[in-house]
């Protein structure tokens, strides 16, 4: 006879898997990244007009700057500024569309399911594809053209630690 005093496979609890050290601080560095893309693109929207008059301040002062300073500041970067104010709205909109994939990506990630890996990765991707549509591949001509090697080594290191995802 069953000793009914042990406790059964049922009434176990079942341990959660532990998240993985890479995953981990991947998420927290998505999520302190995140937050400033919001900032930044909010920030974006509201003062895109006052940055290009300053831009056009510093166009008069740039004769006798350095060949990288005229290159920051010079008129590939007024042109995209520009065109960047006159697609304001679709801009902010698909932003904060992909900074939110790129959260709720990283929390899937955090509970080891995969379908996070691929929210946050269209979320990663969304901001260059809406920067090529709407303002045009000026923007990888310019400094800002080489901001894209964080998402490349995110992509990376995010499509290295994707064998931990288990759900």
């Amino acid at each position: 006879m069953a000793d009914l005093n042990q406790p059964t496979d049922i009434l176990l609890p079942v341990e959660k898997p532990k998240i993985p050290t890479g995953i981990n601080v991947l998420t927290i560095l998505t999520f302190i990244w995140c937050a400033y893309e919001c900032y930044s693109a909010i920030k974006n929207f509201i003062g895109g007009q006052q940055a290009l008059e300053k831009l056009e301040e510093a166009q008069t002062k740039l004769e006798s700057a350095p060949s990288w300073a005229k290159k920051m500041a010079g008129p590939e970067v007024m042109e995209m500024v520009r065109k960047g104010i006159e697609n304001k709205i679709p801009i902010l909109v698909i932003g904060l569309l992909a900074t939110g994939l790129c959260v709720y990506g990283a929390m899937e990630m955090r509970k080891l399911k995969k379908q996070g890996y691929l929210l946050w990765l269209i979320g990663e991707i969304l901001p260059w594809i809406s920067a090529l549509i709407f303002i045009g591949p000026i923007i990888f001509s310019t400094f800002i053209g080489y901001f894209i090697i964080f998402p490349i080594l995110f992509i990376i290191l995010y499509t290295v630690n994707r064998k931990y995802l288990i759900y």
